[in-house]
Parts: structure tokens; C-alpha cells; sequence
């Protein structure tokens, strides 16, 4: 990678060899385990040229890092940096989160004010410095075997940068196991084998190899071929139980248990149905992420590894910026992605992101169904080899026209990342097929609004965008990112390239924010109707007379009404069911009655300041009860490890929060259910509220700007319910689009979306 990063580094000389730049070197190296404190020394020696008087050195390291930022002005606080110059020489100190060239951009800047830098002189850096007090550096929370603290050296005072020849690096590893894991397939034909993956994560959701421990299992019903017990040794990162058959239809739930029987985890619901030909399976995915090539974390090796081996998805793919993919790169990634290809057990789909500016389209991916397609770029911004320039499509409508007349055989999605796709500057159905509502960066309901209003046709997706490495597990860490990334099921007969792409097409899919539950729309019609999968707003579209669709389904239907046919099996328990019609709310569902409501009133913030980049809205607060006592709470959403819920007495909660576009909160649990009021502080909404006035519906108080709002009601003191089924009748509008969908969330913050069926006259 030395050689097609270099091109990221800023503005480099060609003139002076990186050999007489100087040297680096940096301790302790490691392992050090992720988002642990700590102390480094990195000491930088002059080469031939020495620093001139103004000149400066930059230690850069990458965008996607969430290490503690170094500050020089409080000896006690997390992150103090000291720098010192061995000839005494005086330096100005400063960092800049855009201080250089992505991916590159995190950036301590040293200036030489007053002296200069001879060959041999030294300037030490000591990053998380203790001895005021500091606790040191926190490392990014995210493993990686070459972490580098790059270092460029601008020797000539010309600001131009000369990267060191051999740069400071160290490893960081996981920490030791805090949360496991257990994944299985969702649905799975009687008697035909599957296998169940296990793992153990750290406290920032690294896979732990760590574990030195033998897990039970144990199986409702009883699963036949199941282990009693599986063993973790060190250096261990998962274990694969294959070849267990379930004979016997039905939900089965697999726990995993530590020797006093207490519950560590709970596998994903796996739905065992009988064979038959051509039904359609779940099949899950997360295929938009970047590795180190662009701006995420570790190669795309690694990133396809940890996919299949890590998160045990059935699908993923690549989506770097395409203006950072260097032809050389273009061509590796495509023989990595054909590598690990292996129909029936793991897809990957080739592909980028198109990456242009919000108003010339927004961020777009980009799949093949073919390796050793052609890059149409957004621009060569990062990229010094101009040459396929010519291929350049500068706006999203050039690119759809493009993928088009050159008859690529390509299938696009619209997402919300730092930039966000505008899909009323630009769509066409016939190649993009689905809107991303959920990511790491949030959650972006907005997107599939826009959509609607537009009258498009499109699925709903959901995928992580992550830059840390960890395709199909992405955790927020400790940075800016709100939400764990998603994934996407697939409603497919086979998992096969092809088929996915067909069920891209169909839009048979729905997204989660992570989550693995099972999500089974429906539509019945008192009329016939004429279903096709082929958009007939686009051009010529071959129906079929039908009187039931499924999610994604394009139904004509002349007269009559519809009946929803909705049947969900929660990972976790079930808050509600939410119904709509296009923009339209047409109804919540929830699995339990108005009388079961019990002592625990839940708090929910939610939303965004805006659709770009610095979305994120800070919610931390408090809440005093008054006239009555909180008996326990429990967080929800609290995704970072330092973003927490503290009882502080029997009648105040306090909390660090944040939300981009998702929602947070958390349950109480009181003594008495209906008396006293509580009084909630937050920066965006502040409001003394009366406890007997939650109940079953929805307490909202609006705060603005995108979907901002604090929300309170009332559930029952135990919800049991993992299972539900709704069936709704729906009065159709009598002209233009009917999209039916349904929105699913969790008592545990897990959310769902289902892909619209599409009704119209």
C-alpha cells in the first residue's frame, strides 16, 4: 500500500528523497488493546536537511480513528500531548481534524517559530501524557494490525510534505469478551443442514480471541444434533457448530448459557419450514463499507474475512470512493471480490461509490453483477493518474444514463453518508432500484420520503457504510457515528449472485438496524389484480393476474380494497407495528392492550439537525422524579460506551446521549405508576410533565429541524410478546401510488423496514 497511498499524503515533493527526511520511531508498539489508555512516545530525527526556520512536521493519522484527539493546554484532561525540541528550537502546536489530504486528515501540526532543525536534532512527542493526571490517549476502539501515526516533513519550508521512509506504527487488538453472540439462518428448509456461529465480543464489539471458556446451549423446542456445550480456547475468534437438522417445522431459539445456567445470548429466530420448490429464503447482508484502500480501516482482504468469518453474513460488497479507487486498486479489489465469491455459502457483489457532490445527485452505489466493469467516476480528485478521465459521468443523472447506454448490467442504491443522495436532482428506476434508511451514520427516513413524493417505485435497504473493518458487526465506537450499521434480508430461493440482483430488482428485501428479525408482508385484494416486478411506469412490463403480493410487488388493481397481512418474529421483544400509506400514518399496532399497561414509562429522543454531515444532536440530560420512586431503569440505544444512564437516586437519572437521525432513551421502572410528575432537562427539550398523563399513545413534544422530538408513553412492566401478527384493511386512494409498508421496532431499540408494495389504479 506504501506507494498507491503516497498520493494521499498532501502536497509531496518530488524532489527530496523520503531518505533524507528523517526517521521515526514510536513506543511502546503493542498489541495494545482497543479503546485502552495510554501513553506513546514518538520521536522524530532530522535527516539530511534537518527543518528549516517556518518548516514543519505533520503525524496524521486516519479520518476513520477515534482515538482521543491530543490537546496541549490541560496537564489533567484525557489526551495531553507534549512536544519538545532536543535543540530547544520553539514550536507552535496545533491539531486539525482536516488538517491534510484524506484519507489522511487527522493531523498534530509542529511549526519551528523560532530555530531550525539540524540532521540528527530530535522532536519528541509524547501523546496522553499522565503525569498532571491525565489518563493518557484512549486508542481508537477498532482493531487494526498497522495502526500508523504518519509522519511528513515539510524540511524546506515550503510546505511541501515528505513522508519518512519507515513509519511509526502499532497493533491494536481486542480487549477481552463482554457480550456474545450467536447467529443461524432465518429460515431453513426441514432436514437440510445448517450450521450456528458463535462468538464473543469486547466492550466496543470487537470479535474477542480472548475467550477461554466452554459455553452451554440449549434449544426451544429441542434441536436434534445440538451440542451440550461448545469450547472457546485463546486465540479463537469464533466457533462454527455444523450440521444440525431441524426435522420438524416451527421457531426455533437457541441460547447460550455459562456454567450457572445464566443466559449470555440468544440466537437470532430461526424458522424452519417445509421444502418446496422456488420458496424464498432470508438471506442477510450488509455490502456497503471501504477498507484502509480508501478511507476505512484494514485491506479489503480483511474486510471480506471479517464479513463471512466474524459477522456470519451471507452477503456483502465494496464500496470505496470512487474518487480515491486507483486503476491498480480497481483490479485488485475485483480479484478479491471474485475470490471469495462462493455461491450458496458467500456472496460478494462488485462495486463502488459513486461519491459526488449533494447537489450534483449525492452519494450513490454502485454493483455489477460482473467483476472487470469500468469506474465511472464523480471526479479524479484524489486519484494523479488522469488518463480514463474520459469515463468521468460529473453528475448522477450522467452516471444512470451511462450504466444505460452502455448496457452494464448494474443495479444502483441512494444513501445518506457524509454527503446524502438528492433523488429529486436525480433518479431513473431502471437502474436504481432502493433507498438506504439506516447506516452507521443514523437513520435517514427521510431518504425513502423523498422517494415517495417523488412517485418513484424503490426498495428499502439497510447497511452499515462503516469505516472501522467490521462489515455486518459496525459499532459506533467513540466518534461521531449515532447508531450500529445495518443489514439487509434478502427474500430470495437461492444465494447466488444473480439471485440477489433479481431480488434487488423485485425489491424483495427489508432493512434493519442490525437486528435479525423475521418481517413477512402481504397484500390480499378483494379484486383481481395484474402484479409485475418490472416498473410499467418505466416502459413495457410483463404482469400476471393476482389477488396476494408481497413486498415489492407492483400490483394494477381496478376496484376493490386491500387487506395487510403482516406477521413478525422479533429478535427481541415487540413495541409496535407501524402502518403507512406513502407519507400517510395509517395506524400503530401494538401486541398488548391498553389494560396491560403496568408501571414502566418509557423516554425516547430522536432526530437531526439536518440531512448533511454534522447531523448529530447531543441529548445529554436529566430527570427528576417527583412524589413518586424509580425502582430500576434501563437504557435504550446507548450505543457508545461513553454515552451512559446513571441513577443517581431513587428519583434522579442522568445521562450522556446523542442521536443522528435514530432514537435513544430509556425505561423506568416506578413504584407507583401513575403518580408525582418527572421533570426531563435536555439541550433541545425541556418540560415538566405530569405522570398520570402517559399512557398508551404517544406524549410528543416536537423540537424541530429534522425529525427532532422527545416522546413518552407507558408499557407494560413485562412485554413477552416476540411474535405478532396484524392484518389491516386498507382503503385505497382511488388515483395515482398506494405504497404499503410497515415499520417494526423492538422493546430493545431495534428497528425494521419493510420494502412498499405498491398499489395503484
Amino acid at each position: 500500500m506504501e506507494g498507491s497511498q503516497n498520493q494521499f499524503l498532501g502536497n509531496i515533493s518530488g524532489n527530496i528523497s523520503p531518505d533524507l527526511s528523517g526517521t521515526a520511531t514510536i513506543e511502546p508498539s503493542g498489541p495494545i488493546e482497543a479503546g485502552s489508555w495510554a501513553t506513546f512516545t514518538l520521536v522524530y530525527t532530522a535527516g539530511f536537511y534537518g527543518i528549516d526556520d517556518s518548516g514543519s512536521l505533520k503525524v496524521v493519522s486516519r479520518f476513520a480513528s477515534d482515538q482521543t484527539n491530543p490537546q496541549f493546554d490541560d496537564p489533567g484532561a484525557p489526551g495531553y500531548t507534549t512536544v519538545t525540541a532536543s535543540n530547544n528550537a520553539k514550536l507552535e502546536l496545533r491539531y486539525d481534524p482536516k488538517g491534510n489530504v484524506r484519507p489522511w486528515d487527522r493531523t498534530l501540526y509542529i511549526k519551528i517559530v523560532n530555530g531550525f532543525m539540524k540532521e540528527g536534532d530530535t522532536i519528541t512527542i509524547v501523546y496522553g501524557e499522565k503525569s498532571g493526571g491525565s489518563p493518557g490517549m484512549r486508542l481508537q476502539t477498532f482493531c487494526e494490525d498497522t495502526f500508523e501515526f504518519r509522519v511528513l516533513v515539510d524540511a524546506i519550508a515550503t510546505y511541501t510534505y515528505v513522508p519518512v521512509p519507515d513509519q511509526p506504527e502499532i497493533s491494536i487488538v481486542p480487549g477481552p469478551p463482554e457480550t456474545w453472540r450467536a447467529v443461524a439462518p432465518t429460515t431453513h428448509p426441514a432436514g437440510q443442514p445448517f450450521r450456528l456461529s458463535l462468538k464473543a465480543e469486547d466492550k466496543w464489539g470487537n470479535p474477542s480471541d480472548k475467550v477461554s471458556a466452554s459455553v452451554r446451549l440449549r434449544s426451544t423446542p429441542p434441536l436434534p444434533g445440538l451440542p451440550e456445550a461448545v469450547s472457546f480456547a485463546p486465540g479463537e475468534f469464533a466457533q462454527i457448530v455444523e450440521g444440525l437438522k431441524a426435522r420438524t417445522p416451527g421457531t426455533y431459539r437457541i441460547e447460550v448459557l455459562d456454567d450457572a445456567g445464566a443466559v449470555l445470548a440468544e440466537c437470532n429466530p430461526i424458522h424452519i419450514v417445509e421444502p418446496e420448490d422456488g420458496q424464498l429464503l432470508h438471506f442477510w447482508g450488509d455490502v456497503h463499507g471501504q477498507s484502509e484502500e480508501t478511507i476505512g480501516t484494514g485491506s479489503a482482504r480483511q474486510y471480506m474475512e471479517f464479513a463471512r468469518n466474524k459477522a456470519f453474513v451471507d452477503v456483502t460488497g465494496h464500496q470505496g470512493n470512487d474518487f480515491q479507487i486507483t486503476r491498480e486498486f480497481w483490479a485488485e479489489l475485483n480479484e478479491i471480490i471474485a475470490e471469495f465469491n462462493e455461491p450458496g455459502r458467500f456472496v460478494t457483489l462488485p462495486g463502488y461509490e459513486w461519491s459526488g457532490n449533494t447537489f450534483l445527485g449525492g452519494d450513490r452505489n454502485v454493483f455489477y453483477m460482473t467483476e472487470d466493469r469500468p469506474i465511472y467516476r464523480s471526479s479524479h480528485a484524489l486519484i494523479n493518474d488522469h488518463s480514463d478521465a474520459g469515463t468521468d459521468c460529473g453528475t448522477a443523472k450522467e452516471l444512470f444514463e451511462t450504466l444505460i447506454e452502455n448496457g452494464e448490467n448494474a443495479v444502483c442504491l441512494a444513501h445518506c453518508g457524509g454527503r446524502y443522495a438528492d433523488v429529486k436532482v436525480a433518479h431513473d428506476g431502471r437502474v436504481e432500484t432502493a433507498v438506504e434508511v439506516h447506516s452507521s451514520w443514523g437513520t435517514f427516513e427521510w431518504i425513502l420520503h423523498d422517494a415517495l413524493e417523488m412517485g418513484y417505485r424503490m426498495g428499502v435497504v439497510c447497511n452499515s457504510d462503516g469505516h472501522k473493518g467490521r462489515p455486518g458487526a459496525s459499532y459506533p465506537g467513540s466518534s461521531k457515528f449515532g447508531a450500529i450499521g445495518g443489514l439487509t434480508c434478502f427474500l430470495t430461493s437461492e444465494l447466488t449472485r444473480a439471485a440477489i440482483f433479481d431480488c434487488y430488482r423485485k425489491r424483495r428485501h427489508y432493512g434493519t438496524t442490525g437486528n435479525r428479525m423475521i418481517l413477512d408482508v402481504r397484500a390480499h385484494f378483494e379484486a383481481e389484480g395484474q402484479l409485475y416486478h418490472d416498473d410499467p411506469a418505466l416502459g413495457d412490463a410483463q404482469g400476471r393476474p393476482a389477488r396476494d403480493a408481497m413486498m415489492g410487488d407492483i400490483v394494477q388493481l381496478p376496484s376493490g380494497g386491500a387487506v395487510l397481512k403482516i406477521n413478525v418474529t422479533g429478535s427481541a421483544p415487540i413495541e409496535r407495528v407501524d402502518i403507512f400509506n406513502g407519507l400517510e400514518h395509517l395506524a400503530t399496532h401494538r401486541p398488548y392492550a391498553e389494560n396491560d399497561l403496568g408501571n414502566r414509562i418509557r423516554v425516547v429522543w430522536e432526530g437531526a439537525e439536518y440531512r448533511g454531515r454534522f447531523r448529530e444532536v447531543i441529548w445529554d440530560g436529566a430527570a427528576e422524579i417527583s412524589g413518586n420512586r424509580i425502582v430500576r431503569a434501563a437504557p435504550i440505544n446507548f450505543f457508545n460506551a461513553d454515552k451512559t444512564l446513571e441513577q443517581a437516586s431513587d428519583s434522579a437519572l442522568q445521562w450522556k446521549a446523542l442521536t443522528t437521525g435514530n432514537f435513544g432513551g430509556f425505561d423506568a421502572w416506578l413504584e407507583e405508576g401513575m403518580s408525582g410528575s418527572i421533570d426531563i432537562q435536555t439541550p433541545v427539550v425541556s418540560e415538566r410533565i405530569d405522570i398520570g398523563s402517559i399512557g398508551f399513545e404517544d406524549l410528543v413534544f416536537d423540537a424541530g429541524k429534522l425529525g427532532r422530538k422527545l416522546r413518552l408513553f407507558r408499557l407494560p412492566d413485562d412485554n413477552p410478546h416476540v411474535q405478532m401478527s396484524v392484518e389491516q384493511d386498507i382503503l385505497l386512494r382511488g388515483k395515482g401510488d398506494n405504497p404499503l409498508y410497515v415499520r417494526v421496532t423492538q422493546e430493545d431499540g431495534n428497528q425494521a423496514w419493510s420494502s412498499p408494495i405498491y398499489i395503484f389504479r
